[in-house]
């Protein structure tokens, strides 16, 4: 007679118990188990709770190779949802063996578990195993499929819906709740104020500040009263929502004829343009890519947009000054170029026009498409191309939380046709425009920080914090990645006999970079040190980068005439005939503005099922190694937090979003 213990262990999330009967079948190499009804005295499955069970067998089942679990009534109720954590089974011989699970379990399903190490496709050696993780695979290419979304674009998963997504990709019950309540409370105050759907202009500035009393942050207040001043229009393109956009500039471009004479005034005394270029002090924001780009009309109109250039300075008090702008590419006397001297409303039009592209361009290509978009291309690719005992599926599943639901519905609801995106000045089909030119334009290098930061220039400017953080996150996460990766690879010729690696970067090239082999995305893999790049790339685009460009949101972007999706009127083409009037008449409507800033507070809310940056609540690795890196992770997060928080204390505007306390472990919100 052989004893097996069995733990099984329900989650701790909202509505996770069941009280449905549990059934358990071993599989070992030399036999199976009974079908064996888990039931111990009183509430078995109650949620956050592991219950201890003994199986009996005539005899050992040799090597332990899969538990079968199985889910019964209980009575005739409605469906009554089990969410399985994990097992542990302690054989005769005393070894315990971890079958993770981590998903919903439905009324009448059952599940094959596969546990102990975990194991690349090549290590398979038991016929069972072989041929369970064939169908496996065959099973999650016909449960995740390819859909385009748009010529030019990454593609995306099949669903149409996202109550077409499983239940382990769903939000959680508690998450839906919580969003339904911030929905409820935004609209309550908003229809209370009479602020939905007005059609009416605002009569100053100051009654923007009355939009929501119940939701404000220190930073949303500080851009209220700052949002005028040269030197904080300019940190923006440094630590703002947006600092991926500005490079470093050895010379003008010829489309934008800017002289010493009109700049002399903002720079330091007895230097030149040319002087401080060669310095390194000069900077660019150029929107080039948005040019020739059709607006959407506006009752019967069509809107303007701006693909506007921006010369910075980077002055002795290492300010970054915004000096010259030029709303539109080919210079003209209807395109001038506007300076800080000019009119006060001119300057501040001028500014607001650049911002309003940088809005639409962080929204749609460096929020949506750079982080949203390609987490979803890294999750199917993997959905399909792994099985779940394979260690990189292990490592990076925790990163995929949530992404496949978030973004099925966000595309409706966001970027439909009837999205909120979509009244911007660009329009639906201008911003698709818009992704797809920047798609064609997107690189390997582009996603990796280092590169990124040294293509643009960027090593040196002072007090560019984004940097500062996300390159050392970067090491971070590298470190912790090279650490498993070659903990599971050992030599390179793992790496090219592993078909579920290759077949996973196969479909990202294919589906998500369209094949561009310009582009410097790998399209297979050929050594240990390529995989571990990549998958730090993944890792810190779904979670540092999507921080980066999202936490800010509500602090830079509720405040309208900070930035702004959208604006009526067209942009100066003449010096001197403006007026605050123009500023008003060129922003958007009450209806608009509060519509634009629900956005921002639900885009920016946070949740209490949110997993931070290196907690990996559930457990999949059952090896002490990967374990063990996982707590070196942890206490390199940690201590850099430490550093941010006590750098943050000296600054008068804090850079907290790089805070790994601060970085969501996916792309959730």
């Amino acid at each position: 007679m052989a004893e097996y213990k069995i733990e099984v262990t329900t989650g701790d999330m909202q509505y996770a118990g069941t009280w449905d009967h549990i059934y358990v079948t071993l599989i070992g190499a030399e036999g199976q188990s009974e079908r064996t009804e888990l039931d111990n005295y009183g509430f078995d499955f109650s949620t956050g709770t592991t219950g201890t069970y003994t199986m009996k067998t005539s005899s050992s089942l040799g090597k332990l190779l899969l538990v079968k679990v199985e889910k019964d009534p209980f009575l005739i109720l409605p469906e009554d949802e089990w969410y399985f954590s994990k097992i542990v089974v302690t054989t005769p011989e005393g070894e315990a063996i971890l079958f993770p699970c981590y998903r919903w379990i439905s009324r009448g399903e059952l599940v094959e578990l596969r546990g102990g190490k975990a194991m690349k496709g090549c290590e398979e050696d038991h016929p069972l195993l072989i041929d369970h993780r064939k169908k496996e695979l065959t099973l999650k290419k016909s449960l995740y499929q390819w859909k385009i979304m748009a010529d030019g674009l990454p593609q995306i998963i099949h669903f149409d819906d996202p109550t077409e997504i499983p239940p382990d990709f769903r939000f959680s019950k508690s998450k839906i709740s919580e969003q339904t309540y911030s929905k409820m409370i935004i609209g309550l105050e908003l229809k209370l104020k009479g602020l939905v759907g007005s059609n009416e202009k605002w009569e100053s500035i100051e009654d923007m500040k009355k939009i929501f009393c119940c939701k404000k942050t220190p930073m949303s207040e500080y851009v209220t009263e700052h949002w005028k001043e040269d030197d904080f229009y300019g940190s923006q393109f440094l630590n703002g929502v947006n600092p991926n956009v500005i490079k470093h500039c050895l010379e003008l471009p010829p489309n934008f004829p800017v002289t010493e004479e009109m700049v002399k005034p903002f720079l330091a005394e007895g230097t030149s343009l040319q002087k401080e270029m060669e310095k390194g002090n000069i900077f660019l924001y150029d929107q080039k890519r948005m040019n020739g780009i059709t607006p959407r009309t506006y009752n019967g109109e069509p809107l303007h947009v701006t693909a506007g250039l921006c010369l910075l300075y980077m002055n002795p008090e290492n300010k970054l000054m915004p000096i010259a702008i030029q709303l539109h590419q080919q210079p003209s006397e209807q395109n001038p170029i506007f300076l800080p001297s000019d009119p006060e409303t001119d300057w501040l039009l001028a500014k607001m026009f650049i911002k309003n592209a940088d809005f639409m361009d962080h929204q749609a290509v460096h929020h949506f498409m750079n982080t949203h978009f390609l987490a979803e291309v890294y999750t199917v690719a993997a959905l399909r191309s792994f099985s779940v005992i394979h260690p990189l599926y292990k490592l990076l599943v925790p990163h995929f939380r949530y992404t496949l639901y978030l973004n099925t519905r966000g595309r409706k609801a966001l970027f439909g046709p009837d999205g909120v995106l979509s009244m911007s000045s660009l329009g639906y089909d201008g911003l698709r425009e818009l992704m797809r030119r920047a798609h064609s334009e997107t690189t390997y290098s582009s996603l990796c920080l280092p590169e990124n930061i040294t293509a643009r220039g960027l090593e040196s400017i002072p007090n560019f914090y984004y940097r500062d953080d996300g390159l050392k996150l970067w090491n971070i996460i590298n470190s912790f990645v090279k650490a498993v990766v070659e903990y599971f690879y050992p030599s390179d010729s793992e790496v090219l006999k592993d078909t579920e690696l290759q077949d996973w970067i196969s479909e990202i090239f294919t589906h998500g970079f369209l094949g561009n082999k310009a582009s410097g995305f790998p399209a297979g893999f050929q050594t240990v040190q390529e995989v571990i790049k990549f998958i730090t790339m993944v890792i810190f685009t779904v979670t540092v980068q999507h921080a980066a460009v999202h936490n800010g949101e509500f602090d830079y972007q509720s405040w309208t005439p900070n930035g702004s999706l959208l604006l009526h009127k067209a942009p100066p083409t003449t010096k001197g005939q403006s007026s605050k009037e123009t500023i008003l008449e060129t922003l958007q409507n009450v209806g608009e503005t509060v519509k634009f800033a629900a956005l921002t507070w639900l885009l920016s809310d946070k949740y209490t099922d949110v997993v931070t940056l290196g907690s990996y609540p559930e457990e999949r690795f059952n090896e002490p190694a990967p374990k063990q890196m996982m707590k070196k992770f942890q206490a390199e997060l940690s201590s850099l937090s430490e550093a941010i928080t006590t750098r943050n204390s000296q600054l008068e505007v804090p850079y907290t979003y790089l805070n790994p306390t601060q970085i969501e472990n996916s792309v959730t919100v």
